[in-house]
């Protein structure tokens, strides 16, 4: 249910839905004065989530910052989160990955680096039946596995649907092998605050290694601080979804 829940929410949290709602109200509204003023606020909210600059900002405050590769010391594991993967009915010979491979190729350098020593690589399935081909664990194993990685220094988790199972179901799997103290958790910049207080809930403390960041360096020029962008209503969408996601798991005590 909270699954389900959770993909329900995503669609409700777009910013382009509430400038279309206010839109429609102003439409068919009786009321003058109440139809100005829903026509203002879908103005209003149109002109502020398509602007760049102040998505960049936004982003640039939530995200967790970086760690510099040669600050990184020497870990036992990798623990990287699901969620760059999917599935293609039509062609099925190959990994199809999404925004977000940085998950597996930073930690991929670190290896390479010999700063990691395994790989636990946690994700299920991500439709809502939970009926799937591989998982997304499976599928970033192929990934490592053909960029060289020994398939003896990749653990799988193959049962998370979330971020809070992901944590959940890695610390059981952990019990398995005391040896992997030293941890370093890999997930998108975005999500890390989310990731880092299920983990800890968990049991499990682990050093965060941002990824995949949506942040640029600030830039004052015409067309980031006027022109608007359609990619902007996209950004604020996905990071609206991820507060609300890092609340709703707070206030549940998720993490």
């Amino acid at each position: 249910m909270f699954f389900l829940f959770s993909k329900l929410l995503h669609y409700f949290l777009m910013p382009l839905l509430w400038v279309l709602f206010l839109l429609l109200l102003a439409l068919f509204l009786k009321s003058v004065r109440w139809s100005r003023g829903c026509l203002l606020a879908s103005v209003s909210l149109l002109l502020l989530f398509s602007n760049p600059f102040l998505s960049n900002m936004a982003w640039r405050a939530w995200e967790v910052d970086a760690l510099p590769v040669d600050e990184v010391e020497q870990y036992d594991a990798a623990i990287i989160l699901g969620g760059i993967t999917t599935s293609s009915a039509s062609i099925t010979d190959r990994v199809h990955t999404r925004r977000g491979a940085d998950r597996f190729l930073h930690p991929l350098q670190l290896y390479r680096l010999g700063k990691v020593k395994y790989f636990i690589l946690s994700g299920g399935s991500a439709t809502v039946s939970g009926e799937a081909g591989e998982s997304e664990a499976e599928h970033l194993q192929a990934l490592l596995v053909l960029s060289g990685v020994s398939p003896e220094h990749i653990i799988l988790e193959t049962r998370s649907r979330n971020t809070r199972e992901n944590a959940a179901n890695t610390a059981n799997l952990l019990q398995q092998h005391p040896e992997l103290q030293k941890l370093l958790l890999v997930t998108s910049a975005y999500h890390m605050r989310r990731s880092v207080g299920c983990f800890e809930k968990a049991g499990l403390q682990t050093t965060p290694y941002s990824t995949d960041f949506f942040a640029d360096d600030p830039r004052f020029t015409p067309d980031e601080l006027f022109i608007p962008s359609i990619l902007a209503f996209s950004d604020w969408h996905l990071l609206i979804h991820e507060i609300a996601g890092f609340l709703v798991y707070k206030l549940l005590g998720y993490s």
